[in-house]
């Protein structure tokens, strides 16, 4: 049961299929802000090898980790592909981190330099190198430089995503990656060379990168990405004025929409959804309201999405839909849906961990098949939590939450608030005698946790459940 498409080319790299040999005048990305900005094939191309050149008289080598500190501005795209297409290891990280955060997977990666945006809060290092906007500006007025020549499994990013040792795990994926996406273009997409795409996230959110970036250069498409301010609104304006023909987002964004009554112009043909699961009246609402459909894919940063419904894959509502075409996947004995290593868009390890040489990779998710095909979900096998999209383990925040000295024990599950929502709530114990209350707590874990993984909902109580043999029953947390 191994892989069953084409295996990738052994010289390979990500950036180079993404960006060589299109039209050079054709329309790649168009960024919508304050102003417009359209940048053909050609001119993109063009900067990010003029990028890379700059990165190679830094001393930037093949497998040197860069790691990106921007908010949502085109340079985070640029730098990550010209990091790429000279070998280096771009790592695409989220300004949501704190500077604290920073330093602790800077120094973890190894990164010797540090894209920066000169807004974003950056902790004391030393002996890292930083590329402030000025150093980036320079960058592309270097002469053009050319690809590396680089291995299909060559190092090719990293992006760091919170394991179930409450620990961040920064997933090491190879230039093959952008091969391993091929099963999408017609298991999800039903993408073409004509699409416009227009993804409703930032560039610095993976999700984005790949969707929004990848997939569409990879065809030829165009592709549209928003900097502006939060505006519910504003996505119905892009799809008429850009001509848009596929829209990608997570449910909670489709929630918004129908509910400020979205109406999306005549070319959209239908939407795409992944982060967490899609919810039925989120479904049957976009389909009332849109006359289109919506394709939900199952997915996780060690591979992407692999599981999808799509236009050649009828939706059946309650199911993200079938493996795509060309992958290899099981469920094991204990439930799990599992890859077979030989997925080339399957990680190639955790960094500081062995390679994964394992012949099936368990994603964590549990499901089952039904007599069509199908995937029925079940749920995680162990408690990690979903925040908007981001996963997010509760080890991680309750580890943050004890360091405060007014707590005794600490237990944070995720909370569902609807049928369609939830959110990470915290059940704290606090310390004898202590006047710890909310807006303590939650000034204490901003400072130290990303926002999106911080507790929306406090509660305390007077003791957390526990088994038999002392573990925390996150199950078991009810409100008071």
């Amino acid at each position: 049961m191994s892989l069953t498409g084409a295996p990738p080319p052994e010289r390979l790299n990500l950036t180079r299929c993404c960006l060589a040999d299109k039209p050079a005048d054709k329309t790649a990305l168009i960024v919508e802000g304050v102003t417009t900005e359209r940048w053909t094939y050609g001119a993109l191309e063009d900067t990010v090898l003029r990028m890379a050149q700059g990165l190679r008289k830094l001393g930037l080598e093949p497998g040197a980790r860069l790691f990106i500190r921007m908010g949502n501005s085109l340079d985070y795209a640029l730098m990550f592909f010209a990091a790429n297409a000279i070998g280096a290891v771009p790592i695409a990280a989220s300004p949501l981190l704190t500077p604290r955060e920073v330093g602790a997977l800077v120094a973890f990666s190894g990164a010797g330099h540090i894209a920066w945006d000169g807004d974003l809060a950056l902790p004391e290092m030393d002996g890292v190198g930083v590329l402030a906007p000025g150093d980036i500006a320079r960058l592309k007025m270097a002469p053009p430089g050319r690809y590396a020549d680089t291995a299909a499994n060559d190092a090719g990013y990293m992006i760091f995503t919170s394991g179930t040792s409450g620990t961040p795990k920064g997933v090491l994926h190879a230039q093959r990656a952008i091969w391993g996406r091929r099963p999408m273009y017609e298991g999800w997409y039903g993408i073409s060379s004509s699409d416009v795409m227009l993804h409703t996230g930032a560039f610095n959110w993976t999700y984005t990168l790949g969707t929004g970036l990848f997939d569409p250069f990879a065809n030829g498409c165009t592709s549209v990405v928003y900097t502006g301010a939060k505006d519910d609104t504003v996505w119905a304006k892009l799809i008429a004025r850009h001509g848009v023909t596929i829209m990608a987002s997570v449910p909670g964004i489709y929630r918004h929409l129908l509910r400020a009554g979205f109406q999306p112009a005549s070319t959209l043909r239908h939407g795409l959804t992944a982060g967490e699961t899609l919810a039925r009246p989120i479904l049957d609402g976009w389909r009332e309201q849109t006359g289109t459909e919506l394709y939900e894919a199952l997915g996780m940063s060690e591979i992407s999405t692999y599981i999808s419904s799509s236009p050649s894959v009828p939706i059946r509502p309650g199911s993200p839909g079938k493996p795509q075409t060309g992958r290899s996947v099981k469920i094991l004995e204990d439930g799990e849906i599992a890859v077979h290593r030989t997925d080339p868009g399957l990680f190639l390890g955790y960094w500081g961990e062995d390679r994964f040489a394992d012949e099936w990779f368990a994603t964590g998710d549990t499901a089952a098949f039904d007599a069509d095909g199908y995937v029925w979900c079940h749920g995680r096998i162990d408690d990690m939590m979903n925040a908007g999209g981001f996963r997010v383990s509760p080890l991680e925040v309750e580890k943050v939450l004890l360091h405060h000295p007014d707590i005794a024990d600490a237990g944070v599950r995720e909370w569902r608030v609807s049928e369609s929502a939830s959110i990470i709530a915290a059940f704290l114990v606090p310390r004898e005698g202590s006047r710890v209350n909310d807006e303590i707590v939650l000034a204490f874990i901003r400072d130290r946790l990303a926002a999106y993984k911080c507790p929306k909902q406090i509660w305390f109580v007077p003791a957390l459940p526990r088994t038999a043999n002392g573990k925390l029953n996150r199950k078991a947390l009810e409100k008071p």
